[in-house]
């Protein structure tokens, strides 16, 4: 069965100037760097913070080595729930380096890198929101010339 399309360009009908390859080089570009700041969002989301608490806190294994926002979170919340008297001194690991500090220090430190991960993914989700944008443009001009004759939706492999 063989299938027509009217109203469209056929390959021969298209002349790609100047500004269309231009056009085209900048959707690949963005959609490259889109794709390399989806991959940063989820690598600080993922990433192993500068947080590792002592035995003592008595936290269960999978927050001795913690990876992601939400256990920065429990390790905040278990900080809180020390008394006074089990908190000698909190070591708190800046780098290669473990630095013993007061549940205060340290709750005011785990918040801090808190806030600063969320404001970095942040930071990242709105470059993505903007690219999104130069995306969407780019795709209305340029399937407005070429039709069917040029491929701008991403593989999904």
């Amino acid at each position: 069965m063989a299938a027509t399309m009217k109203g469209t360009v056929s390959v021969e009908d298209v002349n790609v100037t100047f500004e269309d390859q231009q056009k085209i080089n900048k959707f690949a570009r963005n959609t490259n760097r889109m794709s390399e700041l989806k991959d940063e969002i989820e690598a600080k989301r993922l990433q192993q913070l500068f947080v590792s608490l002592h035995n003592h806190l008595q936290m269960s294994e999978e927050h001795a080595n913690p990876k992601s926002l939400q256990n920065l979170e429990d390790a905040s919340d278990d900080i809180m729930m020390l008394d006074d008297e089990d908190s000698l001194a909190i070591p708190y690991q800046i780098g290669d380096v473990f630095i013993s500090h007061s549940q205060e220090e340290t709750q005011d430190m785990l918040e801090g890198a808190k806030e600063s991960l969320k404001d970095e993914i942040k930071v990242y989700e709105g470059r993505v929101a903007a690219i999104l944008q130069v995306l969407a443009d780019l795709k209305v001009q340029l399937y407005a010339k070429f039709g069917n004759n040029i491929n701008l939706e991403a593989d999904e492999s």
